[in-house]
């Protein structure tokens, strides 16, 4: 059985344990800018690990477009790395919690559509692209 291990970030780890512990009616906004979050659930591709990481909610149609922007760094974020090894993960949006499968957008045009749609839902992930050399990835999850 996979442990949790919870992240070394202070804000992440508070966030994660309030928006778990009240079933999901608070810490579902990205800290104070009121914007929604949803909890992504998904295993350590070295560790097996489970992880748990509050990403922003942009959702098309049932979907959700998770986007590895960490803030524009010079590396994924290590959850990206986790899906790409294991793309089952589990997805809190609220009180709404369900099984999903994962997979990095490759295809341009999909790319660009989804690209857009992230940055109406959080305009400062145009900024993070501008900041970085990489091409953020950008992840779908379906049910």
């Amino acid at each position: 059985m996979a442990k949790y291990v919870p992240s070394p970030r202070d804000w992440v780890r508070e966030q994660v344990e309030l928006y778990e512990n009240s079933g999901g009616t608070k810490g579902t906004t990205l800290r104070d800018t009121g914007l929604p979050v949803v909890l992504v659930t998904h295993w350590g591709n070295k560790t097996g690990a489970i992880r748990k990481t509050p990403l922003m909610r942009v959702k098309d149609g049932n979907n959700y477009v998770l986007v590895g922007s960490q803030g524009g760094a010079p590396k994924d974020p290590a959850w990206a790395h986790n899906l790409r090894v294991n793309p089952h993960i589990e997805l809190r949006d609220e009180t709404i919690v369900r099984p999903m499968c994962v997979r990095e957008v490759k295809d341009a045009v999909e790319r660009a559509r989804l690209w857009t749609l992230a940055v109406a839902a959080y305009p400062p992930y145009a900024d993070y692209q501008a900041r970085t050399e990489r091409q953020i990835p950008v992840f779908v999850a379906e049910p």
